[in-house]
């Protein structure tokens, strides 16, 4: 009980999963996860089938999550915002067969907020991801526009 207090589920513990919203089924997944008390999480597309919202929300709480956990988390994602947002460091991966095609590191301070995502550098930092994923062919076709 106190680990769902802490995740904002204390009242819905006795719900079942159609009964929980979208946030509330991924705060719960979280849970599972830090419960089997592992020193490495690995979060696949964790916010992917959230709406705009509830994703930047759930982003938010998971930054200040990781402030208090001392786990290394490897994040899956195809979204440049949130793995800016969320990471220390990016890894760009090729089509199969995925070789790292960048590795670059997110020097921006902890702990951060959402309201870091205008920010000059984050801006900057997320152009060079973009412009990286640009020139790597996309079902045959290659773009070199950056």
């Amino acid at each position: 009980m106190p680990w769902l207090r802490r995740f904002g589920l204390a009242e819905f513990a006795f719900s079942y999963p159609v009964q929980l919203s979208g946030g509330m089924r991924q705060r719960t997944a979280f849970l599972r996860t830090l419960l089997t008390q592992c020193p490495l999480m690995l979060l696949d597309e964790p916010f992917g089938a959230l709406d705009a919202l509830t994703r930047s929300s759930m982003q938010e709480w998971l930054l200040m999550l990781w402030e208090e956990l001392d786990r290394t988390v490897i994040l899956v994602t195809h979204d440049v915002e949130e793995a800016v947002l969320l990471s220390d460091r990016v890894v760009v991966l090729s089509q199969r067969p995925g070789t790292i095609v960048a590795d670059i590191p997110v020097d921006l301070p902890r702990p951060r907020t959402y309201a870091i995502v205008t920010d000059q550098a984050f801006v900057s930092l997320k152009a060079r991801l973009l412009a990286t994923l640009r020139r790597q062919p996309t079902l045959g076709v290659v773009t070199d526009d950056a």
